[in-house]
């Protein structure tokens, strides 16, 4: 079936009064476009969020265009500005050219000039650009397409999609469906808080791009059934801690230990690092009992060897690079001029300068994963200080190649005379190693048959698998919600932050209303309060709307936050 993104498909019942074939909609009164909408709106009510998505080009090489060619695999509409101006049939190219603030639309049987921002629908089929690739494919998508001018005489091209739709098309490209069900369920969570999480836009047009720089999104055409069904199970699901969303940071491979948040990454606004403290972003081994490795001789024996851990399937679970002395130093000419630009190398090294002879790679601070937070490249006149595990990496390259991470010891070999001739790297696993570990996720859902909930309570300490928190207010004038959740257990409640005091909750549960009276306290209300509806709830597909008669007529600024817990914390697990 075609898109629920129904803010955006403003007069598509319209259509039904048109033969399929009609290229040019006829002028149309306010009123009864007025009316169509809201009928629309009505009847295709989305049941999850929309996200803007910034879509690229094949190669992610830029997200910004002057001309453009789109089909609909259905019926496909054309809005310039929400007013619905032509329809044109499946898989007909539209071709749209943007010049001097306006858009030319052009189809076989149809020009028109319009100023935009412009809007296209295939409300029984999916969109795509002619000859975007997405892993192979001709790229496809759900949802919206909107082109929205810049100001540089270029557009840029967003999908609008609903989160769930537009998780179908991250989680099997950020996760093989190999690693299984309840890993993809384990990911599918990770991915959808990512999404939902407040954080500044990619672009004042688009909430999140299509590649790494934020999640793998290649649209319908690469959806997988057994990912679908991990995004279905999970649906409305996140992580929280503390009433917030968590940074739900994920990797390929830890390397049988994860590290905190602050000894990978700085502060996104200040720089500092190491950063500040994330308390569900800790470090933590795979296997109880395992020593810290924040010293070189227990990182080295760790490092040098294969021990029992979760992501031992991964082939970058144990690594080797080595380098003479002159490929090292070739290759960090290359690379110090661009990391000296992010400020972690002291003094900065400029384009085009030359190293002395290198002396020594030296290990100044490692964090409990044995990850490198401080290191030095010693040479005979220089001595660089290097922080942060990113520049570490993109540092040491090999062959062109980023070590995979910074969890690595150097052994630095030297001849007779004392003079550095080698290096040599053992390492331990790729990327960041902070949070979900992929790899790791697919040993214990599919080898250690473990479930979803507790994969995520592993890997992120402390958390609460519930919905999203949102805040009933007559400040906010959202006065009544709705949420749609998959629970996987016949228990749920409801946790209230009732700090100004309500007297009632209503809440339709599946179609059957509940009213529940605020508890209270000897001095007034209970302002921490939780309500048991596990009787309520079904496995499966639970739908559940929020309001309060009180609202209606309180004072102004009177409120209350709440979420649906499904499954709280637990104490620190380990499998083995």
């Amino acid at each position: 079936m075609g898109s629920k993104i129904t803010a955006y498909i403003l007069a598509a019942a319209l259509l039904t009064v048109l033969p399929a074939s009609a290229q040019i909609i006829p002028h149309i009164p306010e009123a009864t476009l007025q009316a169509a909408q809201q009928a629309i709106v009505t009847e295709n009510k989305p049941s999850s969020e929309v996200v803007r998505v910034g879509i690229g080009t094949t190669n992610f090489g830029t997200y910004q265009y002057n001309n453009i060619t789109l089909f609909g695999t259905g019926d496909t509409q054309i809005y310039d500005n929400k007013m619905l101006i032509a329809n044109v049939g499946a898989n007909i190219n539209i071709k749209i050219t943007y010049k001097d603030g306006f858009f030319t639309i052009t189809t076989p049987e149809y020009s028109e000039k319009v100023t935009g921002p412009v809007q296209i629908t295939s409300n029984y089929g999916l969109l795509g650009v002619t000859g975007l690739k997405r892993a192979g494919k001709q790229a496809l998508y759900h949802g919206a397409f909107e082109l929205i001018k810049n100001n540089n005489n270029t557009f840029n091209l967003v999908n609008m999609i609903e989160v769930e739709e537009y998780l179908k098309g991250v989680v099997p490209n950020e996760m093989p469906v190999a690693f299984g069900l309840e890993a993809l369920k384990a990911q599918s969570v990770a991915a959808r808080n990512y999404v939902l999480s407040p954080r500044t836009k990619a672009s004042p047009n688009y909430d999140v791009v299509d590649s790494v720089a934020s999640q793998v999104y290649f649209g319908a055409n690469t959806e997988k059934p057994l990912s679908n069904q991990a995004v279905k199970e999970t649906e409305g699901v996140v992580a929280i801690y503390n009433w917030d969303l968590i940074l739900a940071q994920y990797s390929s491979t830890a390397g049988g230990y994860t590290e905190s948040y602050s000894n990978s990454f700085s502060d996104p606004v200040t720089k500092a690092f190491p950063s500040n403290e994330k308390p569900y972003l800790k470090a933590k081994p795979d296997i109880i009992g395992q020593e810290q490795l924040n010293d070189e001789e227990k990182a080295s024996a760790y490092y040098k060897s294969k021990p029992t851990a979760y992501d031992i399937r991964s082939p970058y679970f144990r690594w080797e690079r080595e380098w003479t002395t002159e490929e090292l130093k070739t290759a960090l000419e290359t690379t110090l001029p661009a990391q000296s630009a992010t400020g972690f190398v002291k003094p900065a090294f400029n384009k085009g300068a030359k190293l002395d002879d290198l002396t020594e790679i030296k290990v100044l601070r490692r964090g409990e994963s044995g990850k490198i937070i401080e290191m030095e490249i010693v040479t005979r006149s220089q001595t660089y200080k290097v922080f942060k595990e990113l520049v570490i990496r993109r540092l040491f390259t090999k062959n062109g190649k980023a070590l995979p991470s910074a969890n690595v010891v150097f052994e630095n070999k030297q001849d007779e005379n004392g003079s550095l001739v080698s290096i040599k790297a053992y390492g331990g696993g790729f990327g960041h190693g902070v949070g979900l570990s992929q790899y790791g996720a697919g040993f214990m859902g599919t080898e250690l048959k473990k479930s979803y909930d507790k994969i995520l309570q592993h890997y992120y300490t402390d958390i609460t698998l519930a919905t999203k928190p949102i805040i009933l207010s007559t400040n906010s004038a959202q006065i009544s919600a709705e949420q749609s959740f998959y629970a996987p257990h016949k228990e749920a409640k409801i946790i209230i932050d009732n700090k100004f005091g309500i007297n009632k909750l209503l809440v339709d549960i599946n179609g059957r209303e509940q009213m529940f009276e605020m508890p209270k306290e000897i001095f007034g209300h209970k302002r921490f309060v939780e309500i048991d509806i596990s009787k309520y709830i079904k496995v499966g597909r639970n739908t559940v709307k929020f309001s309060s008669p009180d609202l209606e007529t309180s004072a102004f600024n009177k409120g209350l936050r709440l979420y649906v817990e499904l499954i709280g914390k637990c104490e620190n697990e380990y499998m083995w």
